[in-house]
C-alpha cells in the first residue's frame, strides 16, 4: 500500500485568484489467497499554500482503494470543525473523488482544510493556508552606544498593504513612534521595509517587530537588536591588565619583604660580631692584668 501525494495549484490572471489544488491518497489491499492481514497507510498528505489576496479555490481530494468504494466515508473539516454539504463526492472505477469549493476573502477563511477517508482506518490530505511569511536577521544585531543601525524586513515575492514596526516594552509592543527624529522608517522596494534608529542608547537594545498587513491576513517578524557600550569590548582587556598589575604587585611587596628580612637577619649578624668582639677584648683584657703584676712582682 502506497501514498502518493500530489498538489496542482492553477492561477487566473484576474484579481481574485481560482486556486484548483489536489491531493492523491491512495490504499492497496492484498488478494484474498494471501492470508495476510491488509495494511493501510497512516501518513497525512499535507501541503502548505500561501495567499496574500482573496482568490476563488477548488480543493481536491483523490482516494483509490482495491476495496469496497461505499464503505468508504468522507469527510472535510476546516482546522478542527467538521465542514456541511459544502463538498461533492464522485467514483470512477476503485478512485473515490471528492471537491470542496469556497471564496478565501479575508483572515477568517485561512487556516487548515483537510479531506478524511475512513475505511478500516482513516486518511487525511490537508491544505494549509496563511499569509507570506516575512524574513528578517535571525542572529541578534549588535550595535555600540552613539552609533545609528538599520534593522530590515523583506518579504520574499510579495507586497504588503502596509508595513509597521513595533517595540517591545515588557510584554506590550508599542509601534515606534515615527515622530522623533530618532526613528527613520523607509524601504527601497515595496517588498521590504527598514528601521533606521539613530544616536543608540543602551535601553534602546530589545526585541522589534517588522508587521505587514495583507488583504487576508497579518504577518509580522522579530528582530533582536543589543546596544553595548564602547567598554564592554575592553573589559576582558582590562580584566586581564588588572590580573597582571594584581601579580606584579604582590610580586613586588613578596621581594621587598624578603630584602627586609635579609636586612634584619644582616644586621643581627653584624650585632652578634660586634658583641663577640667586645667579649674577646673584655676577656683580653682581663687577661693582661695578672701578667702585669707579676712582672711587677718580679722586678721587685
Amino acid at each position: 500500500m502506497r501514498a502518493l501525494p500530489g498538489l496542482l495549484a492553477a492561477r487566473a490572471p484576474t484579481p481574485r485568484l481560482l486556486l484548483l489544488l489536489q491531493c492523491l491518497l491512495a490504499t492497496a489491499r492484498p488478494s484474498s489467497a494471501d492470508g495476510s492481514a491488509p495494511e493501510h497507510s497512516s501518513m497525512p498528505v499535507e501541503k502548505n499554500i500561501t495567499l496574500e489576496r482573496p482568490s476563488n479555490v477548488n480543493l481536491t481530494c483523490q482516494f483509490t482503494t482495491s476495496g469496497d468504494l461505499n464503505a468508504v466515508n468522507v469527510t472535510w473539516k476546516k482546522d478542527s470543525e467538521q465542514l456541511e454539504n459544502n463538498y461533492l463526492v464522485s467514483a470512477t472505477g476503485s478512485t473515490l473523488y471528492t471537491q470542496y469549493r469556497f471564496t478565501i476573502i479575508n483572515s477568517k477563511q485561512m487556516g487548515s482544510y483537510s479531506c478524511f477517508f475512513r475505511e478500516e482506518k482513516e486518511q487525511r490530505g490537508t491544505f494549509n493556508f496563511k499569509v507570506p511569511e516575512l524574513h528578517g536577521k535571525n542572529k541578534p544585531l549588535i550595535s555600540y552606544v552613539g552609533d545609528s543601525t538599520v534593522l530590515t524586513c523583506k518579504c520574499q515575492n510579495c507586497f504588503p498593504l502596509n508595513w509597521t514596526w513595533y517595540s517591545t516594552n515588557g510584554s506590550v509592543k508599542v509601534p515606534v513612534g515615527v515622530q522623533m527624529n530618532k526613528y527613520v522608517i523607509n524601504g527601497t522596494y515595496a517588498n521590504e521595509t527598514k528601521l533606521k534608529i539613530t544616536q543608540l542608547l543602551e535601553e534602546d537594545g530589545g526585541s522589534y517587530w517588522c508587521h505587514a498587513l495583507f488583504q487576508v491576513g497579518e504577518s509580522e517578524e522579530h528582530i533582536e537588536l543589543v546596544v553595548l557600550s564602547y567598554l564592554v569590548p575592553l573589559k576582558p582587556f582590562l580584566a586581564i591588565v588588572a590580573e597582571v598589575v594584581l601579580l606584579v604587585a604582590a610580586i613586588l611587596l613578596c621581594e621587598k619583604y624578603t630584602q627586609k628580612e635579609k636586612k634584619h637577619s644582616d644586621e643581627g649578624k653584624e650585632f652578634e660580631q660586634t658583641e663577640q668582639l667586645k667579649s674577646d677584648d673584655s676577656n683580653g683584657i682581663e687577661n693582661n692584668v695578672p701578667r702585669h703584676r707579676k712582672n711587677e712582682s718580679l722586678g721587685q
